[in-house]
Parts: C-alpha cells; sequence; structure tokens
C-alpha cells in the first residue's frame, strides 16, 4: 500500500470558480483524475493537504467530495487557507457517512496509520507572527501539531508531517512550527499554498536543518500525486 500527496486541488464542479482561467490550469480536472488513476491503486492512501476545493459550505462540496470518492485509494484531507466549507469534524464526517463518502477522512489533531508510518499535521500559519491574532492562530496550530504528533507516538510510527502553508518561504520563517519539527525530529515535511512558478523558486523545498522540504501544490507537481513511500 503505497502512500502520495497533493495539495491545492481548488475544486469547484459546480462552475462557480474554475481554475481554468489561470495560466497552466487548463482542463486540471481531467488531468488530475487522469494522473491519479495512473498510479494511485484502490488500496492506496492519498494526502489531500489543503484547499480542496472553493464551495462555501460543506453541502455546497458534495460534488467536489463526490469526485475524489471516486478516485482510487483513501483519501486524508487537512484543512487550508480557502477550505471556507470546513465545519466541525463532527459535522463533517457525518456529512461524509450521510452520502457514503467513506473514502474521505480527516486529519485534523490526529494521525492515521499508514503501514510503518503515520500521517501527522495541520494547516500552518503564515510565515510570522506579528499580531496578537496571528499569534493566537499560531498556537492553536502549534497544539494541533503537537496533538497530531503525539498520536503517531501512541502508535510507535514515524511520524510524516504534511502541512498546508510552508513553514519556511524566502525570508520568511514561522518558527513556532519549525521548532516542533526540528524538536520531534520530523524528517519530512510536505506543504502546498505555493502557486506559480516565481513563486515556488522561493519555496524551502530541498532540506532545513536536517528536514526534508517539499512543495507538493498542485500545479507545482503537475497535477499528480507525489509518492511519499
Amino acid at each position: 500500500m503505497a502512500l502520495f500527496v497533493i495539495a491545492d486541488l481548488h475544486l469547484s464542479l459546480d462552475g462557480k470558480k474554475p481554475m481554468d482561467i489561470f495560466p497552466g490550469w487548463n482542463g486540471y480536472v481531467e488531468r488530475l483524475e487522469k494522473n491519479w488513476r495512473a498510479v494511485v491503486s484502490p488500496e492506496d492512501t492519498v494526502v489531500i493537504a489543503g484547499d480542496v476545493s472553493w464551495a462555501m459550505r460543506l453541502e455546497d462540496a458534495e460534488r467536489d467530495f463526490a469526485f475524489l470518492h471516486a478516485l482510487p485509494g483513501k483519501k486524508l484531507l487537512l484543512k487550508g487557507n480557502h477550505d471556507y466549507w470546513w465545519s466541525t469534524r463532527k459535522k463533517i464526517e457525518s456529512f461524509f457517512e450521510e452520502h457514503g463518502f467513506y473514502s474521505l477522512s480527516l486529519v485534523h489533531n490526529s494521525a492515521v496509520p499508514v503501514e510503518n508510518v503515520a500521517v501527522c499535521g495541520t494547516r500552518g500559519w503564515v510565515y510570522n507572527a506579528e499580531t496578537p491574532e496571528d499569534r493566537k492562530i499560531v498556537s492553536r496550530e502549534v497544539g494541533r501539531l503537537t496533538a497530531s504528533l503525539n498520536e503517531a507516538e501512541a502508535f510507535g510510527l514515524r511520524p510524516v508531517v504534511f502541512l498546508h502553508y510552508p513553514p519556511l518561504y524566502y525570508d520568511q520563517r514561522c518558527d513556532e512550527i519549525l521548532n516542533v519539527l526540528l524538536e520531534r525530529g520530523i524528517e519530512d515535511c510536505y506543504f502546498g499554498h505555493i502557486h506559480g512558478t516565481q513563486a515556488a523558486k522561493r519555496a524551502a523545498i530541498k532540506e532545513y536543518r536536517g528536514i526534508r522540504m517539499h512543495l507538493i501544490s498542485c500545479d507545482y507537481v503537475k497535477f499528480a500525486p507525489v509518492l511519499v513511500r
């Protein structure tokens, strides 16, 4: 059973906010489906690291969830900054159950075992906590990441971390998140959020103090899930 990851699908199958208007995103849903089916088997797992759907409400994302459910593999969803549909865990999981989306589940204050590793993560936040509100959000995200890593430790599995926001970008950084990664000995960190060729060049996509950094935004990886293990 393989583990894959991709971020920033930005699905809008109701046609209200198609991404095709942006350079490089033409026919992206068809390209994503073709590439996904080419590499992912039913027994595999795919982490979707945020910005899953443009829908504003959970009910409005039904077509997007149905599209994902129809693709091979189990899907583990994290929250992104554009996932306005995101509600409480209980409401989301009830919605999935009611609609038969049994291949979809969440990584939220939790870890999910996948063979010999544990999928951990949270949304993260922008690079510097400059305002009281930013510091409050960063503190909450650190707590969620810590809870996720604690559960991985309880499983006795090596944690692999998935974020939506990059913890490092150009000359900006989120030290609170980075400190957790360093203190817990994380070897690999996958993140999305960054779009466009120039922006990607500013992302830390090699290594930071022993942590391998991976940018996995949908357009950056050519709309194809990336193999983690």
